[in-house]
């Protein structure tokens, strides 16, 4: 029997990280991920990461890519805000794993931010030169290069894993004697790439993969938190999907779905992976 072709069903750039992003059908890959992905951040008055597990209104704010790795910061009944990057500002302390030091926007991004969560805030940029490793605990390597993302700079979810998931989220419901929900979407997850075409959960098992002509080497499964449990609309929380992961997809003390992925590098001149390419699995 001919093995199922996988390919690239849909790309997400998140240029802030914790605020939506878009949807995009082609991204130029670089060696921190998607151009224009995660390298910009929230922090608080001290420079601590400042993310949607703690602040839901994040989510209910939106970035779009700018030409030249600028920023459009977008909010419902606010005037949007342009962010340029802060190329000539003096670094300012952060506390990101790896990252002790980013440019900050200035007070018009900080003063937008503030307004939108009800919190003092700060819009920070994590320049070109920033070499910010991956963990060797979580799957880096010499010479790997992070955004703001997590733990690697690109996330994959699979349109058949979700499948199986919300089938297991239902039988959950019917079980308890509850009203079913919805069914989750891939947003919950806030993949880059989503992916058809294999076996539920096959990607588990993936050492890299090609996507379209870009390769890259996968650095470890995607622990879940409680992000995943807020509603984008309302952003209202509710026990799911990690009631049900935490019944099938439950090890080493964590919830998994997904995987990350950190581009080989070096990369070639104009890399970049777009919707409907075929992604060939390294097992």
């Amino acid at each position: 029997m001919t093995a199922a072709t996988v390919s690239v069903t849909a790309l997400t750039a998140y240029p802030v990280k914790s605020l939506g992003g878009v949807s995009v059908d082609e991204a130029a890959v670089e060696a921190q991920g998607l151009r224009g992905d995660r390298r910009w951040a929230v922090v608080d008055p001290d420079g601590a990461k400042v993310t949607a597990r703690e602040a839901h209104a994040l989510l209910g704010l939106r970035a779009e890519p700018l030409d030249g790795g600028g920023v459009r910061l977008l909010a419902s009944g606010t005037a949007p805000l342009e962010v340029a990057p802060p190329r000539a500002a003096s670094p300012v302390p952060v506390r990101f794993s790896g990252q002790d030091t980013a440019r900050p926007a200035g007070a018009e991004a900080d003063g937008w931010l503030t307004a939108q969560v009800g919190r003092p805030l700060r819009l920070v940029w994590q320049d070109d030169d920033a070499h910010r490793p991956i963990r060797p605990d979580m799957g880096g390597a010499e010479g790997d290069r992070n955004s703001f993302s997590d733990a690697a700079p690109l996330h994959v979810t699979s349109e058949t894993s979700l499948a199986r998931l919300n089938d297991w989220v239902l039988e959950t419901a019917l079980e308890r004697g509850e009203e079913p929900a919805d069914p989750l979407g891939h947003d919950r997850f806030r993949p880059n790439v989503v992916v058809t075409g294999s076996e539920p959960f096959a990607e588990d098992g993936w050492v890299g993969a090609r996507i379209g002509d870009v390769p890259f080497r996968a650095t470890m499964v995607c622990d879940r938190c409680v992000m995943t449990t807020i509603d984008r609309g309302s952003l209202t929380t509710s026990k799911e999907p990690i009631r049900t992961l935490a019944r099938h997809r439950r090890w080493d003390g964590a919830t998994w779905f997904g995987i990350r992925l950190t581009p080989v590098l070096p990369l070639a001149a104009g890399a970049s992976i777009a919707v409907g390419d075929e992604v060939v699995v390294t097992p």
